[in-house]
């Protein structure tokens, strides 16, 4: 079985959520500082990456799709690195300037390949830059195969009930990574894709397997969704549909990081779909992809290549 490049290459896919730019310093520790019992790093090399939901459109890229990609960004530097990557990577980025706030930076220093500090800005964002964003996608959601919305509680999904509305107006599938305890926000979605602890926090902890396909499954009935699928790392994943239950087993044969390896899954769940393949054969390519990505450093990608 080969991953269908060739219908991906037809697919194109809309990416809306928390934008973010992943900074990373890499260097040397050879000595601690004699300020206060912390290593001191000499940084040699520096690398910005796509990060959230850029990191979810760069997937899409490489996994031989389209993708526009929707999100806010500050009016600095970082917020013009995000474009210019974007542009680099082939995303087509209908990015929101809001001067009201700084563009999500995540910056790592990395020691010998080690992650040691890391330091985050953001604030959350205006509702002018809310309201632009939604008259963005207005425009253009019905020129896609697939919506995918990007959640990391930034702010840019805070008004999400509206962005699936209007998926569904017009037909579209919506897949949704989630975030917070709060699902009825995603009333109406297409899937969901919980991690292991995003779902206690939504169901509660669930006694035995019986027991969480029971509450996956209310869930799912409550949110009036098509599937739910669940990402268990190590146990890898479970989806739920009108079918019953479907699990695969993980298949990461080593774990190097797994920075953004949820953004890998979703971006190959919804390249599945927009391709045409049902459910469980997109579960397993996400599935596969996510094993892939986890053996890379910090926020990567996976290609159609890699997969097949």
């Amino acid at each position: 079985m080969s991953f269908p490049v060739e219908r991906a290459s037809a697919t194109k896919i809309l990416v809306i959520g928390d934008v973010m730019l992943d900074r990373y310093w890499f260097g040397e520790v050879d000595r601690i500082s004699p300020e206060a019992p912390v290593p001191v790093v000499r940084v040699a090399r520096r690398e910005d990456r796509l990060g959230g939901a850029a990191n979810v459109a760069r997937n899409i890229v490489a996994l031989g799709a389209r993708a526009t990609l929707m999100g806010l960004v500050g009016d600095d530097e970082a917020g013009r690195k995000v474009a210019t990557l974007a542009s680099e990577e082939g995303i087509d980025a209908k990015l929101v300037v809001d001067s009201a706030m700084p563009t999500t930076l995540k910056m790592r220093v990395m020691g010998r390949q080690q992650q040691l500090l890391r330091v985050d800005f953001e604030e959350p964002p205006a509702d002018g830059g809310l309201e632009a964003l939604f008259d963005n996608m207005r425009a253009v959601v019905k020129n896609h195969d697939v919506v995918v919305l990007s959640d990391y509680a930034k702010g840019c999904l805070d008004r999400v009930e509206k962005l699936i509305a209007l998926c569904r107006s017009v037909g579209v599938p919506v897949l949704v990574d989630p975030k917070g305890h709060n699902y009825t926000r995603y009333q109406g979605a297409t899937i969901i894709t919980p991690n292991r602890l995003e779902m206690s926090q939504a169901v509660g902890a669930w006694v035995d397997e019986a027991d969480l396909e029971k509450r996956a499954q209310d869930l799912r009935t409550q949110l009036e969704l098509e599937a739910l699928l669940i990402t268990r790392s190590e146990q890898g994943m479970t989806l739920f549909s009108d079918a019953g239950r479907h699990h695969i087993d993980a298949q990461a044969h080593e774990v190097f990081d797994v920075s953004g390896a949820g953004d890998t899954v979703l971006a190959t769940l919804a390249v599945a779909r927009a391709a045409g393949l049902d459910w469980e054969l997109a579960v397993y390519w996400a599935n596969r992809a996510g094993g892939i990505v986890v053996g890379k450093l910090g926020t990567s990608v996976v290609t159609a290549g890699e997969l097949s």
